[in-house]
């Protein structure tokens, strides 16, 4: 069994707990360390208790790099009575930091694997401080054996050109996790009952103001027409005064957060629309970036709303799924739901189903050959039993450097 210690820069995010689960269900034991973040304490995941190795801050940088040295100092201790792992993943920068320590702590010879789904702004600045965080990234990933990341649109704008990572590349994209194999169901359209208003479900990590905004106003100009239903975690740090903000919406509502895979079903059968845009890093990460939402949604047959110009747009064109606006604003959202009727919504969605459910799920046979790949990078023997092959759509190798 493949033992791998996965470093995880917040406890408390459904992504790390969708990857545990991910590399538990590939049959790997599973050690899991990191951070908290402010006030969101980490909870076992399936049996694995994490073991916290400080408070970081969301938008607070210079906090983060002192809580990652102090955490450096002490990782010896933390780390007592872990057995040797056969591979550290380290997901994000802040973490391969911490990986790096983790190494000589174990004796030097552990392969580590960089997983980064992010492309943090200050990595992308055109000045000395991105040059010098572009230098720290190529050199505590030096020796990282394997590049984990999300969307092709990252390796060609910044892996390739920008970043001194000189690592493989595996394309792993954020699909639904579904350990069921025998779940490939299909979600039956749901249009509105006469004079309910169409839905839009804006679900997952809630950090982009200019989208909370954006959809307000539209809400506000279709006159109940359009319900905005969010779900997931606030980033207090982007949207300070979310709670406040959310109680003066008359057709805008917040439902807290929801269990992920497990409540997908549930979330989406509520909404016929999927708000699949993130102007966070604008122009940037967020053109770049995959979302989590995109796969859901179209899993549970919610119909992705992407903005042209964007990998999402991209992504879903090429599926010839979706809607995708021509500009952020409320008269190409007005002028797009404007045309949205009872025939044009099945049409879409019948698009969508035609594509079956196994187009946005990770399953289990998924999870046992990424597993078989990563034991591969550890150079330990393979996991028993022959795993079938990754699909194509889910994860792909990519030469970072090839030109």
């Amino acid at each position: 069994m493949l033992r791998i210690l996965y470093f995880a820069h917040d406890l408390a995010d459904p992504a790390v707990r969708r990857r545990v689960l991910t590399l538990q269900a590939g049959d790997a034991k599973v050690t899991l360390a990191g951070f908290r973040r402010g006030e969101k304490t980490g909870v076992p995941i399936n049996g694995v208790t994490p073991i916290e190795l400080g408070v970081t801050e969301d938008a607070r940088f210079a906090q983060r790099v002192g809580a990652i040295a102090v955490a450096r100092l002490r990782l010896e201790r933390a780390l007592q009575g872990v057995a040797k792992p056969d591979l550290i993943i380290a997901r994000n920068l802040e973490m391969l930091a911490i990986a790096q320590k983790a190494v000589s702590v174990f004796g030097g010879d552990v392969p580590i694997v960089y997983e980064c789904l992010d492309i943090h702004r200050l990595l992308l600045r055109k000045d000395w401080v991105g040059r010098a965080m572009r230098t720290v990234e190529a050199r505590l990933g030096r020796n990282a054996r394997l590049l984990v990341t999300s969307s092709p649109a990252f390796v060609e704008n910044y892996f390739r050109p920008l970043s001194g990572i000189a690592a493989p590349v595996l394309l792993l994209e954020n699909k639904v996790l579904e350990l069921d194999d025998d779940d490939s169901s299909v979600p039956e359209p749901r249009c509105p009952a006469a004079g309910d208003p169409w839905r839009i479900g804006w679900f997952g990590a809630l950090r982009c103001r200019k989208s909370l905004d954006l959809l307000s106003s539209f809400s506000r100009a279709m006159g109940g027409k359009v319900e905005i239903i969010i779900r997931g975690r606030p980033t207090y740090a982007e949207l300070k005064d979310f709670d406040s903000f959310m109680r003066g919406q008359p057709f805008m509502s917040f439902r807290g957060a929801y269990r992920n895979p497990e409540d997908l079903g549930e979330i989406y059968s509520e909404v016929q629309f999927c708000w699949a845009i993130d102007f966070f890093e604008e122009g940037l990460n967020s053109a770049w970036l995959l979302p989590n939402r995109v796969y859901e949604g179209c899993r549970y047959g919610a119909v992705p709303i992407a903005i042209k110009g964007t990998e999402t747009a991209r992504f879903i064109a090429g599926k010839r799924i979706g809607l995708t606006l021509e500009d952020a604003s409320i008269a190409s959202l007005v002028e797009l739901f404007s045309a949205i009727d009872r025939q044009s919504y099945a049409d879409h969605f019948d698009r969508i189903a035609r594509l079956g459910a196994g187009q946005w799920t990770f399953g289990r046979g998924d999870c046992q050959a990424l597993v078989h790949r990563l034991a591969k990078v550890a150079g330990t023997p393979q996991p028993s039993g022959r795993p079938r092959a990754l699909a194509e759509a889910a994860t792909m190798e990519i030469d970072c450097h090839d030109r």
